[in-house]
């Protein structure tokens, strides 16, 4: 009787009497939120705009303004003055060795950073995606993900305690009896690069991990029932199915590490200086420099992404995927 009486009442409304249901029920909600969730072509505007307006505000735009400084004669312009553009800057860079040489070591320094980490990377998402228990791929991903939790430059300060005069990898040496005076590693390229690398580590490891644990076992195992040897089955099988991983890697690692700055000041000597120390040089000086630390950006900039689709290009072809 109870069923039938529940039948045959009209639904009610579910009424909240917290803030979000006052705020729901009010004219202001109705007329704004309310009506753009009510309306379909409100929506979908709402979805392509906001995403737009981001890309455009935050990632075009402060491309834009500095192309545009970067053929300034001067910056910023005086009141009642008008805006005097010229290619001096752009000329300036390919004149001068002291920007030019710089700009060659750090295109140099990062391609051998970029091998430098695939090769210590690669087995080490290796052995997370096919070697270890699926139960336990989480676990191991977490105990490599906590150090980067911290910032760059706490990290990049345990690499100055690690490679010190008296920091841990001298101090094992000597106590190894291996050498009796420290061996002086700190603001070489060796420090250099072994800082940026523990830095970036991680851009290179998420894709190759990606694209190796999608690897179906089965086809390793039918290599092997062939007679493929490890070689043969990483060569011919591994290589080619994780090519995505080492494309997206790559590309992600070159373009952390050729703009790297502040490991290079911290890590760095006088003898390592690199492209990105110079721009920052030219920012931090007076105001009539701005225009060349905007072109040498911008150089840079399109250098640095010409080079990741050349690559692209090149090892992935037609059909590269970034994971």
């Amino acid at each position: 009787m109870n069923d039938k009486k529940q039948a045959g009442m009209p639904a009610r409304r579910i009424r909240y009497n917290s803030w979000i249901g006052q705020l729901a029920r009010s004219p202001l909600y109705a007329m704004t939120i309310g009506a753009i969730a009510a309306n379909r072509r409100a929506r979908l505007i709402v979805l392509i705009a906001v995403p737009l307006a981001w890309i455009a505000f935050f990632n075009l735009g402060p491309i834009l303004q500095m192309a545009n400084i970067s053929f300034m004669a001067n910056y910023p312009v005086m009141d009642g003055d008008a805006a005097n553009y010229t290619l001096a800057q752009y000329k300036l860079f390919f004149a001068e060795p002291l920007y030019f040489v710089p700009f060659i070591r750090s295109i140099i320094f990062s391609l051998i950073v970029t091998a430098s980490t695939l090769i210590v990377v690669y087995p080490v998402a290796y052995y997370i995606g096919k070697v270890i228990r699926p139960a336990s791929r989480n676990k191991a991903l977490l105990l490599l993900l906590t150090p980067f939790w911290a910032g760059e430059i706490i990290r990049v300060f345990s690499v100055i305690m690690l490679l010190a005069n008296r920091g841990a990898v001298n101090a094992l040496l000597r106590e190894l009896g291996f050498i009796d005076r420290p061996i002086p590693m700190l603001y070489t390229y060796f420090s250099l690069g072994f800082g940026v690398v523990y830095l970036i580590a991680l851009y290179m490891l998420l894709p190759l991990y990606s694209s190796i644990e999608k690897i179906p076992n089965s086809l390793l195992d039918a290599a092997s029932d062939l007679g493929a040897g490890p070689f043969q089955r990483f060569r011919r099988v591994i290589l080619p199915l994780s090519r995505d991983g080492i494309i997206s890697g790559c590309s992600l690692v070159f373009l952390t590490a050729v703009g790297v700055f502040a490991a290079p000041l911290l890590l760095g000597g006088p003898n390592t200086v690199i492209f990105p120390e110079i721009i920052a040089q030219l920012f931090h000086g007076s105001n009539d420099k701005w225009p060349a630390g905007a072109a040498f950006s911008i150089i840079m900039l399109i250098f640095s992404l010409a080079t990741v689709g050349l690559f692209m290009r090149v090892v992935g072809g037609k059909n590269v995927r970034l994971m």
